[in-house]
């Protein structure tokens, strides 16, 4: 261990005299150095989805070492995977983290909810309902009495997707949601173990790539289009204590979802590597919307559509649960 925290030392050191390492921060992780941050070391969990694809540009452009962060990256395949270890301290962001699942944390008590930075926006085929290309279901009204894979149960593309068929005068409750995870929705459609997948990007593309699997709903159609899905989360606790830090990561995010929004190349970039997609199929997917503010208007639209569906039971207090830095 002793060995290990020298051997850091010695990193730093050498990235703080010689400034060519990137995407690391100017200082030893132990604390903020001279850069006036609580300290200059973050572990944020990312999922392979294309919502946290910011994380990568701010990385890959030195958005973090300009702010003296050095951030370490932690895989993970869904965000309530992570919730354990944000609450544990193991680690302190989680990027591309949907709303719908730690609203309801907060709700619950599980965790005091700290938004530090939007994520992702509901775009128009960027998490579609896909079926076989000999399927008879061509509409959003023939999914009545059929089987819908989802992630997560009672989340966001139940969420979104109820309020789709509802405005497409579809009776949702005849829909049967099923959970299975992104990376098997394909096989599970194409064995016949569902008549649907809700499926997001890159799996959304692949699908159609491998199956010839067809588009039946547009998940991202209105009344849902533009809705706020996924944002960097932490903790209450975590942005209290270090908001200095916290203030520096979002500003990063903040000129990453910039960067995003502004050059698409940016986000094809870095998709292949930690989404593991192939660079032709990053070139054509489509992409969320990158916002670049934190907007209470936004998170407030999609915690009002969780009340009115009975996924939460009012609307939380937003003021104290999005992170605004002082002055």
């Amino acid at each position: 261990m002793r060995q290990s925290l020298r051997l850091s030392a010695l990193v730093s050191a050498l990235a703080l005299a010689a400034s060519v390492i990137t995407g690391c921060g100017d200082s030893d992780s132990s604390g903020g150095g001279g850069n006036g941050l609580e300290t200059d070391s973050i572990k944020v969990a990312s999922l392979p989805l294309a919502d946290g694809a910011s994380l990568y540009v701010a990385q890959k452009a030195g958005l973090f070492k300009k702010e003296g962060l050095k951030v370490e990256i932690v895989p993970v395949q869904k965000s309530t995977d992570a919730q354990p270890a944000l609450i544990k301290g193991d680690v302190n962001i989680i990027a591309g983290a949907n709303y719908v699942s730690f609203l309801q944390a907060e709700e619950k008590g599980t965790l005091k909810l700290s938004i530090v930075a939007p994520a992702a926006t509901l775009t128009s085929n960027m998490m579609n309902v896909l079926v076989k290309p000999d399927s008879k279901i061509k509409t959003a009204k023939d999914l009545e009495g059929k089987t819908v894979a989802i992630n997560i149960l009672n989340n966001i593309q139940s969420l979104t997707l109820n309020s789709i068929l509802k405005a497409n005068n579809v009776d949702a409750t005849k829909v049967k949601y099923v959970s299975v995870p992104f990376p098997q929705m394909a096989a599970a459609l194409e064995k016949g173990q569902v008549d649907a997948i809700h499926t997001v990007e890159p799996f959304l593309s692949d699908t159609e790539k491998k199956l010839g699997a067809r588009v039946a709903v547009d998940g991202g159609s209105e009344p849902v289009t533009g809705l706020a899905i996924s944002g960097f989360v932490s903790t209450q606790e975590w942005t209290k204590k270090n908001p200095k830090t916290a203030a520096a990561f979002q500003r990063a995010i903040i000129n990453a979802q910039k960067l995003s929004t502004q050059d698409r190349k940016k986000v094809e970039e870095v998709l292949p590597g930690y989404a593991k997609m192939d660079p032709e199929v990053a070139s054509v997917i489509t992409l969320p919307g990158y916002p670049t503010s934190l907007s209470k208007t936004r998170i407030k639209g999609v915690a009002d559509l969780m009340v009115s569906s009975g996924l939460l039971k009012k609307t939380p207090d937003l003021d104290s649960i999005l992170f605004h830095p002082t002055a």
